[in-house]
């Protein structure tokens, strides 16, 4: 009966917890010079339909500019996309996302792959949800 009990006042201590830390997240404005651009990216390399967010990673993972910029990535948009060594392979070796999706950070590159790899239709319902047009590929 004590461990039903201590469980039940873990789990209403976990849940205030994690109310209070959302509700926190919905007060503080998203700030794109703190934070990066709030707007997905899209990437069709290493494979065409790639997704990443600034906001998914700063804002609400907690890590910094400087976590990424310019040691893993530069900070220029599309520039990882014209490195040539910009592959799935250098992933999986730890450089670019590889470095902290390692398995061990987060989660391993080779795991998961539709948390990032949406595929063209996935970036085509993007794209219509927030009211852009279609791109033909």
């Amino acid at each position: 009966m004590k461990k039903i009990l201590t469980l039940t006042l873990l789990c209403i201590l976990m849940t205030a917890i994690y109310l209070v830390a959302a509700e926190k997240e919905q007060e503080e404005e998203y700030d794109e010079d703190l934070y990066g651009p709030e707007s997905l990216i899209i990437w069709e390399k290493p494979v065409e339909g790639v997704v990443f967010s600034h906001k998914r990673h700063t804002y609400q993972a907690g890590l910094d500019c400087g976590d990424c910029h310019d040691d893993l990535f530069e900070m220029m948009a599309g520039a990882a996309e014209e490195a040539e060594d910009f592959t799935m392979e250098a992933i999986y070796d730890g450089e670019y996302c590889g470095a902290c999706h390692d398995g061990g950070y987060a989660f391993a590159a080779d795991t998961r792959c539709t948390a990032c790899h949406i595929g063209v239709r996935g970036v085509n319902r993007l794209q219509k949800s927030s009211g852009e047009e279609e791109e033909s590929h």
